[in-house]
Formats: C-alpha cells, sequence, structure tokens
C-alpha cells in the first residue's frame, strides 16, 4: 500500500510535468513551426533525463515545470504577467538559487510587458507565495520561520559552503547532460548561431518571413546561464541542472529543423556542392533518429545496470496481520541508493543505518514522542558531520539486510557469512568503476554485456529470525 502513495505521487508529478512541456510544444509548434514542434515533442518522450527529472519530488524539478512555462510562454509573446507571476512562484516553491535560470526571462517581460504591471503581478505573486510557505513552515516547524530564507542563509551566508557535499571538476555538467542527451546537447549549445542564420536569411533574396528566432534565444537563454553558473560552483550533483532540462530539446529541435542552414550559403547554388546541402536537409530525420535511439539506449543501461534497488525492496516479506513486532532492515554504504520508505512494506519496518565508514550526516524519521516535525533530531549539525547516533550500534538486532558486493579486495562483506545471513533477493549491478565510461554510458547488446562488470545487490535475510517476520 505504501509503494502505491509512492508511485501515486510520481504520477501526479508526471502529469504536472506533462502539462508544461505540452505548452512549450505547443508554444514551439506556433512559432518556430510544426517540424520543430514536433521534434521537441520526440526528444521530450526519449530522454532518459527528462523522464528521472519530471517525477522526481525535488525542489530543482519545481522550479523545472516553472521555467518551462514560463520559457513558452516567452515563446508564445504578449503573457509577461504571467511569465514574471510562474517564474517567481516556481523558484520559491521550488528552488530559490534557480531565480539565475529564471532571470533573463523575467528581465525581458519587465521591459517588453511594461515594467509597472508586470512587476505589480511579480511582487504579488512573491507575497503570496512567501506568505503560504512561511505558514506551511509554521504548521511543521512549530515555530514562524522560513524554510526559503534558511536555505539561502545556509549556503550563501552562514560559511559553510556546499562543498561539504563534495565536490567535481568543471566538465561534469557538460558530461552529465552528454550522458542523459547525447548529441541532442550539443545541438543546444550551437542553437544561438541560429540567430545569425536567420539575420542572414532576412537580407537574403528572396526574403524568408521571420520564425521568431529572437524569441526562441530569449526562451533558452536560461540552458546557457543555468550550465555556465553551475559549472563554476565547487558542488556538484545531476539533479541540480533538471531546471533547463526541458531546454535542451527545445533548442536541439530548433537546430535539427534549421541544421542544413549550418552550411555557406554559397554551396547551395554551387555546381558541385549544393548536392551537399540537398542531402544534409533530407538527413535531418536520421539524425533525430540517431539521438532518439542513443536515448533509448541510455534508458536501458540505466534500467538493466541499476535498476536493481528498486526491485530489492518489492522482496521484503509482509509481517502478519496482526504482530505487534518490528522488523528492522539494515543498510550501510548502499544508504544512498535507499528509494524511500514507502518501498517498506508496513509501517512495522524500520530502517538501520550500519557504520560502513561514512562521516556524514544521514536522515533519521522524526520522533513523534518529541513533537514530530517540530523537534530537529538533536544530532544535526551545519558541519555534515556524523554522529554516533545516527548508526545501529548492535547488529544482532538487523532482521534484514542491503548489501551491494563488488569485486574489492580490501573489503569485506557479510552476506559471506553464510551461518548469519541467507540471500533473499540478488540482482546485478553495474559496477561504475570498473566498467568503461564508453561502454557503460550506452546499452549496445552483446557490447555492454561483455566489456562492463557486475557485481551483485542483494537483500538478505537473518538466518533465525523470529517467525512472525
Amino acid at each position: 500500500m505504501q509503494m502505491h502513495v509512492f508511485y501515486s505521487v510520481r504520477l501526479a508529478l508526471g502529469l504536472v510535468s506533462a502539462a508544461t512541456e505540452a505548452t512549450l510544444v505547443s508554444a514551439a509548434n506556433q512559432k518556430l513551426g510544426p517540424r520543430v514542434g514536433m521534434y521537441t515533442l520526440m526528444l521530450l518522450c526519449v530522454s532518459s533525463g527528462c523522464f528521472n527529472a519530471s517525477t522526481s519530488f525535488l525542489p530543482s524539478t519545481f522550479s523545472m515545470y516553472a521555467i518551462t512555462l514560463a520559457s513558452a510562454l516567452v515563446l508564445l509573446g504578449g503573457r509577461h504577467k504571467a511569465v514574471v507571476a510562474i517564474s517567481a512562484a516556481g523558484v520559491l516553491v521550488g528552488w530559490p538559487f534557480a531565480a539565475l535560470a529564471a532571470a533573463p526571462l523575467v528581465v525581458y517581460s519587465l521591459i517588453s510587458g511594461g515594467f509597472f504591471h508586470v512587476f505589480l503581478a511579480g511582487l504579488l505573486s512573491t507575497l503570496c507565495t512567501m506568505v503560504l510557505s512561511v505558514l506551511a513552515d509554521r504548521h511543521f516547524y512549530g515555530r514562524w520561520t522560513s524554510s526559503v530564507v534558511n536555505l539561502v542563509f545556509y549556503n550563501v551566508f552562514s560559511g559553510e559552503g556546499s562543498t561539504l557535499y563534495g565536490v567535481e571538476g568543471p566538465t561534469f555538467y557538460f558530461l552529465n547532460a552528454y550522458n542523459n542527451f547525447n548529441f541532442s546537447f550539443v545541438l543546444a549549445l550551437l542553437s544561438p548561431s541560429l540567430l545569425y542564420i536567420e539575420r542572414r536569411d532576412y537580407d537574403s533574396l528572396p526574403r524568408k518571413p521571420n520564425r521568431g528566432y529572437p524569441r526562441l534565444l530569449v526562451a533558452i537563454s536560461p540552458l546557457f546561464i543555468w550550465v555556465a553558473f553551475m559549472s563554476l560552483q565547487a558542488h556538484k550533483e545531476e539533479r541540480f541542472l533538471y531546471p533547463i532540462y526541458p531546454l535542451i530539446c527545445l533548442a536541439a529541435a530548433a537546430t535539427i529543423e534549421r541544421l542544413h542552414d549550418f552550411l555557406p550559403e554559397s554551396w547551395k547554388l554551387h555546381e558541385y556542392l549544393s548536392w551537399i546541402t540537398w542531402w544534409v536537409k533530407r538527413a535531418r530525420p536520421l539524425v533525430l533518429g540517431g539521438i532518439l535511439a542513443l536515448s533509448y539506449c541510455r534508458t536501458l543501461s540505466l534500467f538493466h545496470g541499476y535498476s536493481a534497488p528498486m526491485q530489492a525492496y518489492r522482496h521484503l516479506p509482509p509481517l502478519n496481520a496482526n504482530t505487534t513486532s518490528e522488523a528492522t532492515v539494515c543498510i550501510g554504504d548502499e544508504w544512498h541508493r535507499f528509494p524511500s520508505s514507502f518501498f517498506l512494506p508496513s509501517s512495522h519496518y524500520h530502517v538501520a543505518w550500519l557504520n560502513d565508514g561514512f562521516t556524514g550526516l544521514l536522515p533519521r524519521p522524526f520522533d513523534p514522542a518529541l513533537g514530530g516535525t517540530t523537534a530537529a533530531p538533536r544530532h544535526f549539525n551545519s558541519k555534515n558531520k556524523a554522529s554516533a547516533d545516527q548508526f545501529l550500534a548492535d547488529e544482532s538486532l538487523c532482521d534484514f539486510l542491503i548489501e551491494l558486493e563488488l569485486n574489492r579486495d580490501d573489503r569485506t562483506y557479510r552476506s559471506h557469512n553464510k551461518e548469519s545471513w541467507k540471500p533473499v533477493y540478488e540482482l546485478r549491478f553495474l559496477d561504475k568503476e570498473l566498467s568503461p565510461a564508453k561502454t557503460r554510458a550506452f546499452f549496445f547488446p552483446w557490447i555492454w554485456e561483455k566489456s562492463n562488470k557486475f557485481g551483485t545487490y542483494r537483500l538478505l535475510r537473518r538466518m533465525n529470525e523470529s517467525a512472525s517476520i
């Protein structure tokens, strides 16, 4: 039953995402032509990155909804108040730092729509959203506070810094975006040149009608600002790029549609080179088809290589309906792949963390005896330092165990203790460190199986568990 709640929430989020992306596709269809709209739709549907981002219950996902809708309204034109109001609400409900991505849309609307009235619309949206946010915080935390203000203060002014949670190199987002969008990301980065191409066509004879590419450049500008800004930050995570995911598809679609125009204009009239332009123009379906095929291969790689955590918890046995006992599922260094408590069969199950060397903070359930959400756990701190209280000291209290076994000589796995543990479920898991990047990222039959290395993801059960479990 709990898992049904998880997927119901995902379904609702998917519907919201579909509505915002449908608006974006409709805007592309109306202002850039049916072919761009169709290409955008196909890229959105097949992209593994958009699939993951659209149904994630994350602040960056809510910002993605808002920026996608605001960009669509910019493309349609004449909706300046709505653009600013939606951007403000989406940033505050979602992720305050995404304000930088929404900034060009807001500035464009303020300039184009009449500053005073558009500004009032944004101010009203900001005030209403902040009031609702503070009231919600007051209800759940039992005191007057603002989670939005606290988030900004901690990350910007507290001096702690997000680097406590890990750092990555400047190419992280480019490589990550290529994995999720392959060549469509490369084509998206070329989209600003469409403004030059349109100007070239406009100045030539016969003149071609305006296709709205200057407004397109405004609509997709969050893509370039956000990628550049986030690449300069030391702490990087894939989810931080979510706000501009749909814009990658729109920018790539517009580039594919005008792919032949990237060739020199003189080639079209050249006796021997005109055939190149002719072939490139007709190769657009092949380019799109190749991108879609690679996107499908990426999805297959994620499913076959990393789906074990989503499957393992399904095999936890249900407890007897009338039992008063509880079962403890212990997790060590696989804590970061725990999907959520919704994957536990019932409220009689609970999760405990084992100390496998992790030195950071781990999530803890709210304690009803201390006031539930109104009382912060005592061991929480702003330094991301682990506390002994977050780990289960006595492993004999574990009824079930989640463990990933990889081919490592420096590790001892609990599953090797056959007298204490027996496997309930096993599934192979892609070993990222031992598998080449070029073969693990995309699923190519035979090559993927042969070239990559795998570990075993296990759900284990204690041999002497109680009869009620």
